[in-house]
């Protein structure tokens, strides 16, 4: 909430198998991906015998001291999940990792990502006797996994991926495997990494640094790897399919100090930053950025432009979620909270504000109008990303056009909304020109309208009938 004019993710995942300190690790991971999801935190982890999970809701550092301490999990194989939910309000049932015991024994599951075809897959499940314990799109998989009659869990697994469309990474842990999957397409980011004779699976590499672990490689594209005393095997049980990195990755989503589908991100990030000034440059005196995610493309547009960048916003990280008032005053306190302008900095300037991206705009036009009422002679925004005119099913917070402010007005309407002198708009040529892959390798349906994937089911079923993934 206290992001709300922001772009959201669904979750960050962390595996790791064979470690004699696996909770403590992946609480470490998780405590790493802490920006990929805010509402719930879990821990899955098995001794070889038994899988014992642990949810709660909050931040990671709240949702492990509720009467319980990572000592009190034990085991060498773990999973674990930060939860953003796309559509609804959040809850402990919602939290995952989901825990089933069924004709195989125990199976846990965590997901990133979004599946289209979801309100259809469970209206039939439902028709057919089958029960659910949440609203996620996640137990829908579950399910089908627990249905199949496939011999093998990766065979298992695979068969019921194949009757699902959309946007996933998956950890799968038996209480002796663990088990990672990413859809076709690629959409979402999944690495592995070793930790001695440990393996580890993230959604980032940053959750690797933290635990001392080396970068192997990605996930590939429609791979499913099976990591238990064997080591580790590769299956690839899909049919390949284009290309579709979620091109948000760059933008915003992940850290700058993270390598993603095969780039580190401050370098793209840093790129869209110079080419943003090659196609909108400003007459101005200083460059400063929303903190924090746009901080690497403001120091690119300073770089290009050879404008003086400087902190121009400090931002408040120390906001608990218990600090969360419903009341519209606090709501329209909530900026004033999170940012605070530097005066000395700003005043008599003529400043060009660099942010990532445009949601609903109304955070932004608060922090123009802030840092005007610190005295700059002239406010400029610049976007690192083009206009967000469409919706995105497969897993970012976005799911109408009427919540996005750039879907039907000018950009002059924009400019105007924000109370800006001027507003510029990375292009969609000019970002995938600077990207690492070819351009036909990112999913840009946000900005584009093209969708790799098109959706099955109405828009309002989605948003009334599941909360999708967590």
């Amino acid at each position: 909430m206290w992001e709300d004019d922001q772009v959201h993710e669904e979750c960050g995942l962390f595996g790791i198998f064979r470690h004699p300190q696996a909770v403590e690790k992946t609480f470490l991971g998780l405590y790493t991906l802490q920006h990929r999801g805010q509402e719930s935190s879990g821990i899955a982890v098995s001794d070889g015998q038994m899988i014992a999970v642990h949810k709660a809701m909050g931040l990671v550092a709240e949702a492990y001291q509720n009467g319980l301490k990572l000592s009190d999990l034990r085991g060498h194989l773990a999973i674990g999940h930060n939860r953003y939910s796309t559509t609804g309000s959040s809850s402990l049932q919602n939290a995952q990792p989901i825990l089933i015991k069924y004709k195989k024994g125990q199976l846990a599951a965590a997901h990133n990502g979004n599946l289209i075809n979801a309100a259809t897959l469970r209206e039939a499940m439902e028709e057919d006797g089958s029960i659910f314990q949440s609203t996620t799109d996640s137990e829908i998989v579950v399910h089908l996994v627990a249905k199949s009659s496939e011999p093998t869990i990766p065979d298992m697994i695979a068969d019921a991926l194949r009757r699902v469309e959309g946007a996933y990474c998956f950890l799968f842990m038996t209480e002796q495997e663990l088990i990672g999957v990413r859809d076709p397409h690629g959409f979402r980011p999944l690495c592995i990494g070793r930790l001695g004779d440990s393996y580890i699976l993230a959604s980032e590499t940053c959750a690797l640094d933290i635990v001392d672990a080396t970068y192997v490689r990605d996930v590939e594209p429609g791979e499913i790897v099976v990591i238990d005393d064997d080591g580790l095997t590769s299956y690839r049980p899909f049919p390949p399919a284009p290309p579709a990195f979620c091109i948000f990755e760059y933008i915003y989503f992940a850290r700058p100090d993270s390598k993603v589908f095969g780039e580190n991100v401050d370098k793209p990030r840093r790129r869209f930053g110079r080419q943003l000034a090659r196609e909108h440059p400003c007459d101005a005196d200083i460059v400063i950025s929303v903190p924090d995610s746009a901080n690497t493309a403001a120091l690119g547009y300073a770089e290009e432009s050879g404008i003086r960048f400087e902190i121009g916003l400090i931002r408040n990280h120390y906001i608990g979620r218990t600090f969360i008032d419903p009341s519209q005053t606090m709501r329209d306190f909530k900026v004033r909270v999170k940012y605070n302008p530097v005066k000395g900095v700003l005043k008599g300037r003529r400043v060009v504000m660099v942010e990532d991206s445009i949601v609903r705009g109304t955070t932004l036009k608060q922090l123009v109008r802030m840092v005007r009422q610190s005295g700059a002679k002239e406010v400029h925004v610049r976007v690192s990303c083009p206009p967000i005119r469409h919706p995105c099913y497969y897993g970012i917070d976005m799911q109408t056009r009427a919540e996005l402010i750039a879907s039907r007005p000018a950009t002059e309407q924009v400019r105007e909304f924000l109370g800006a002198d001027s507003l510029g708009y990375l292009s969609i040529e000019g970002m995938l020109s600077v990207a690492p892959s070819p351009g036909d390798q990112y999913c840009t349906a946000c900005f584009s309208g093209w969708y790799p994937i098109e959706p099955k089911e109405p828009v309002n079923k989605l948003l009334l009938e599941l909360k999708c993934s967590g």
